[in-house]
């Protein structure tokens, strides 16, 4: 009987803090101790430590499915294998949000023997970092509704606010609302909403923000509304951003914590993958670069979104160059790509793995192709899988002069991620990459947006409503054109559509919504319904989620 991911992690005996931060080349002077097993570094040690920076490692994957691919799994286990062949090796994840721990989708610490730990205070409040952020958030909603309210002298549109208030958690009630009813004494009566923390473009600025005074200017340059003749209000004109930066101060160090194995790991960050780039912060990677001869970090959902978006925004804004790029698949989510229903997948059906793999094979020809990057493409084993599924994909990756490997980090931790080390070594050491973005700093916003649809979703190009183009225009003469893009698009598809699984084809994405996250520095292009508030399942995760009279927490997963 398999042990549940908490029990495994439960079952683990951890080190002291103090022994993974040595065993990173972290000295006490930079280490902040959050109890036994969670420290902050100190943001001086990247100014400080006179080292070359390591190799970075990209792991991401096909569009995710119900069946699962493993992502964080994976690159968890292959930093556990790379240190079993003797790597000097760090991890850099993101931080997961309240809202799908207790919803539906569970915590996201990795699974199995290749988990991050403390695995419950990570999936919980761990250091405050998400708390710090919605303070901030909500302190900058509050000075904004209190400026309208004591008269109003930036002549704010209440009309035209579109700054929310947030919350760390799923809760639909909150999507749309009106505030300030009762009477004058409690404020100026408009329709607000809430978004999920992770979707804040504070946690967006965070994860970008290179030093407090970077965070403090990106954190001015947020723009909260418009005034009645349309003109940007932000919130340095509110004279907010100093006291959002001061409640986001230990908020920008890194959290160190380990793996199962006893690999040093930084969780940092966590912005929404649609609404925002999707991946940990910048600190934290240029820190485990820092550090280790190797750093393997994660994009969130699958390369269309997460990988496009380090590599043509994080990479581009922190001039981070990848040495290889792991591409994440498991038989099961590409047979679902091919149509096989999810009740179905134990079965081997060649059929539909070959009517899926185009998928993946997309994923790879656009690393390869567009990014220039070596990449490997890691099988996440599951027991199910038959020699004859695993090379059909063999074959069919080899036409594109891309590597297979089986990874069976869930099972063995890093013993099964012994051969995914040694490809990804062979890569960055023997394999020259040419590092090249999607789409150039000074093409229009629309001819980026026509960029990522043509050569990264294989899509035949764009159509902008009515609504997008005015936004268009507006952005374009405040002069914000030379920022990159992030899209908000469906994980599920390449396409907008999110019932188009594989690779889909002859298909056009519909733009109806653009806006600037100037904090953060790029557009945001939405397309179909993306949702920056989740709602809770019928049957919630939180319903199993419980703690015994010893404090020990049950039912994580």
């Amino acid at each position: 009987m398999y042990k549940s991911d908490i029990e495994i992690a439960q079952s683990v005996e951890m080190k002291p803090i103090t022994c993974i931060a040595k065993t990173a080349g972290v000295d006490d002077k930079y280490l902040e101790q959050y109890g036994k097993y969670k420290a902050k570094i100190d943001l001086s040690i990247l100014d400080e430590l006179d080292r070359k920076e390591g190799k970075l490692v990209l792991v991401t994957a096909i569009n995710p499915t119900p069946a699962g691919e493993g992502k964080t799994t994976t690159t968890i286990g292959l930093a556990d294998g790379m240190r079993k062949i003797g790597k000097n090796v760090m991890v850099a994840l993101r931080e997961p949000s309240l809202g799908p721990v207790f919803g539906v989708k569970g915590g996201a610490a990795g699974g199995g023997y290749a988990q991050v730990v403390p695995m419950e205070d990570i999936n919980l409040h761990f250091t405050g970092d998400f708390h710090a952020i919605g303070a901030a958030n909500n302190l900058l909603a509050a000075m904004l509704d209190n400026h309208i309210y004591q008269g109003n002298s930036l002549n704010i549109d209440p009309r035209r606010i579109v700054w929310k208030r947030c919350v760390d958690m799923n809760d639909r009630q909150l999507r749309f609302v009106t505030d300030g009813l009762g009477g004058r004494v409690n404020g100026v009566p408009r329709e607000d909403g809430y978004d999920i923390t992770v979707a804040s473009e504070i946690m967006a600025v965070l994860c970008l923000a290179s030093s407090i005074s970077d965070l403090k200017e990106r954190l001015g340059r947020i723009i909260v509304g418009y005034t009645y003749d349309e003109k940007p209000v932000t919130a340095k004109d509110l004279k907010a951003h100093g006291a959002m930066a001061a409640l986001l101060k230990d908020a920008i160090k890194p959290n160190l914590v380990q793996t199962l194995e006893g690999t040093p790991a930084f969780v940092h960050g966590g912005p929404f993958a649609n609404i925002a780039h999707g991946c940990n912060s910048v600190t934290a990677t240029k820190l485990a670069m820092k550090l280790g001869d190797y750093a393997i970090t994660e994009a969130g959902f699958g390369a269309d979104l997460g990988a496009e978006k380090f590599l043509d925004i994080k990479c581009r804004m922190a001039g981070l160059t990848p040495s290889a790029v792991v591409i994440v698949a498991t038989i099961r989510a590409l047979k679902m790509h091919g149509g096989v229903a999810k009740t179905d997948l134990n079965e081997e059906n060649t059929e539909a793995l070959l009517r899926g793999i185009p998928n993946l094979l997309r994923h790879v020809s656009n690393i390869k192709n567009v990014y220039k990057l070596p990449s490997v493409v890691a099988i996440n084993k599951f027991p199910t899988d038959t020699d004859k599924e695993v090379q059909v994909i063999i074959d069919e990756c080899k036409k594109l002069g891309v590597n297979v490997v089986l990874s069976d980090v869930w099972a063995k931790g890093g013993e099964g991620g012994i051969e995914l080390a040694k490809e990804v070594v062979r890569l960055c050491e023997e394999e020259k990459g040419d590092f090249t973005f999607c789409y150039e700093d000074n093409l229009s916003i629309e001819e980026k947006i026509e960029a990522i649809v043509k050569k990264i979703y294989g899509g035949d190009g764009v159509i902008f409503d009515k609504n997008a183009q005015k936004q268009l225009k507006t952005l374009t003469d405040l002069g914000f054109s030379n920022m990159p893009v992030c899209m908000a698009k469906t994980q599920y598809s390449f396409s907008d559509d999110m019932t188009k699984l594989g690779a889909p084809e002859s298909f056009t994405v519909t733009v109806r919504n653009v806006k600037v996250s100037a904090g953060a520095g790029f557009i945001v292009a939405l397309t179909g319904e993306i949702m920056t508030m989740p709602g809770l399942p019928k049957v919630p995760a939180a319903e199993k989620i419980d703690v015994e009279p010893d404090g020990k927490i049950t039912g994580l997963f």
